[in-house]
């Protein structure tokens, strides 16, 4: 569709941000998801098939509270959504994002008076409010997620402040969904104790099995409240990385931690957690639907999503050739590109490393392949903190298509880069996240990348070459007459500790005039 002046042809969803599918970069967007509970602006920038978070900010409003009770939006909410409506729409055009995308949801669309205050935004702010249905909201929540788990196969579950919609994925694609009444300010206006919500919530439950019939799958979580309880189970766990996207829970852990929420000081925990009042309050209802999930769906694992609807109004205009692609190749690529000495030497240097990891598994060759365009990246760091800079960037960064354990051991390998040992690090209790085999992986390449990084003057390729007979354990290193003239006494030290941790001999040959 070709943009005009006129935004309604441009469809439900603002401006094409994706007019060229060969483009890597985004060009700076603003989105604004107008929920029960929170109201909530993102600009995404960076990599296009993996936007990072140029801007977050969020207000608690609680548009939807009572709404079950009166049939309209909250009046207190209304304000209050009005008015961070109103700051964003000043941020945007400071930031020359506009027009943003605002989308609404449950209690937009179940409010009597929801046309009434869209209208009222569009005459204050000048935003045009798109009020989805169950239907759609589910579909854009479950695109999120695809948007940063790619692989993800299951029922995507998001729970807002009034409603909580769930969504079959798989082969990159969104099938059956339902929308339920099950968001914890609907919960509220049950009558009867908690036993009498439990039998209304597997009720409904039930009824929402016979639509989407999953039983044994895995469930994807979506929502803040989900998150508060992950950051919960985290900490009852004393799990080490608090990274929520992509944090996986055993059922029979969480039925655990749910137990251990109806005993605890919630209180206490929120200051621990630095969770928001308004949010914490909704905990112990939200705990209650997740326990009855459990039983009725009975899901083979529970994982958390970072990625929700905002994240799926980028993915509804991503042309099929950029959803090919791997996020966090292109997020890794895009940090090269904006942060590194040398854009373009990771690819070079991973090409150089190759021979070695020639019957590694898929999974492992994305990884080593981010690592090498991660490799420069944090040289501006301070010497004596860089190693740490490398992890923690590794490790906290917004990246999709990795889960903890991968995350580990990125960091651990870039840590290595810097760095022989990691002896008495501050990090080391995020190294039980990964086996010793693991950890001696991720050492073996980031003293490869350390190595590799000392032909950096070009292309590594063409001063030398690696073979690796993995039986006989010979490393072989092949010199061009220029590469030989680089390998001087710190790459020849280098070489050999990348050997050492290999547990491989060694063998430096000159390759032949003829070959050159």
């Amino acid at each position: 569709m070709t943009p005009t002046d006129n935004d309604e042809d441009w469809g439900h969803f603002g401006r094409p941000l994706f007019d060229d599918p060969s483009a890597r970069a985004l060009s700076r967007v603003g989105v604004v998801d107008v929920g029960s509970n929170s109201v909530r602006m993102v600009v995404f920038d960076g990599a296009a098939r993996s936007p990072a978070y140029f801007y977050n900010e969020k207000i608690m409003c609680g548009l939807g509270k009572g709404l079950a009770q009166t049939g309209r939006l909250n009046p207190e909410g209304r304000v209050r959504a009005l008015s961070a409506l109103k700051r964003f729409a000043l941020l945007a055009k400071g930031m020359d994002i506009e027009p943003l995308n605002v989308v609404a949801t449950a209690a937009m669309r179940e409010a009597s008076d929801g046309p009434e205050f869209q209208a009222l935004v569009m005459a204050e702010t000048g935003l045009k409010m798109w009020i989805v249905d169950g239907d759609e909201e589910a579909r854009l929540s479950a695109q999120g997620v695809l948007l940063g788990w790619p692989e993800a196969k299951g029922i995507v579950c998001d729970m807002g402040g009034n409603s909580m919609e769930l969504a079959r994925i798989g082969a990159g694609k969104v099938g059956k969904r339902v929308s339920t009444p099950l968001g914890p300010f609907r919960l509220l206006q049950v009558s009867g104790d908690v036993k009498e919500r439990a039998r209304h919530i597997d009720k409904v439950l039930k009824e929402a099995q016979e639509q989407i019939k999953s039983e044994g799958e895995r469930i994807y979580l979506v929502g803040g409240s989900w998150r508060v309880i992950a950051r919960l189970d985290m900490e009852r766990r004393s799990y080490p990385l608090t990274v929520l996207h992509e944090y996986r829970m055993q059922p029979k852990s969480l039925l655990d931690t749910l137990d251990w929420l109806q005993t605890s000081d919630l209180a206490v925990l929120r200051g621990r957690t630095g969770t928001s009042i308004e949010r914490m309050e909704l905990v112990p209802l939200a705990c209650e639907v997740l326990r009855e999930m459990i039983a009725v769906l009975k899901p083979a694992e529970i994982d958390v999503s970072a990625y929700g609807i905002r994240e799926g109004l980028l993915y509804e205009q991503m042309p099929e050739r950029l959803r090919a692609r791997d996020p966090l190749i292109e997020a890794a690529r895009m940090a090269e590109q904006t942060s590194s000495r040398i854009p373009g030497f990771g690819k070079k240097l991973f090409e150089f490393l190759l021979p070695i990891y020639k019957s590694a598994s898929y999974e492992r060759q994305r990884l080593i392949k981010a690592a090498c365009l991660l490799h420069d990246t944090t040289w501006r760091a301070h010497p004596d903190y860089r190693a740490e800079a490398c992890f923690d960037n590794a490790t906290r960064a917004n990246l999709g298509g990795l889960d903890h354990p991968g995350r580990v051991f990125l960091g651990l390998a870039l840590l290595h880069r810097y760095k022989n040992s990691r002896s008495g690090s501050r990090l080391e209790p995020l190294f039980r996240l990964l086996s010793d085999d693991e950890l001696q992986d991720a050492e073996v390449l980031g003293k490869a990348m350390r190595f590799g990084a000392m032909f950096a003057a070009g292309d590594p390729n063409l001063a030398a070459t690696l073979q690796w007979a993995p039986k006989k354990r010979v490393l072989t290193l092949e010199l061009t007459e220029n590469g030989a003239g680089l390998f001087g006494e710190v790459a020849q030290a280098r070489f050999q500790s990348f050997a050492l941790a290999l547990k491989a001999t060694t063998e430096v040959l000159m390759r032949a005039e003829a070959d050159i």
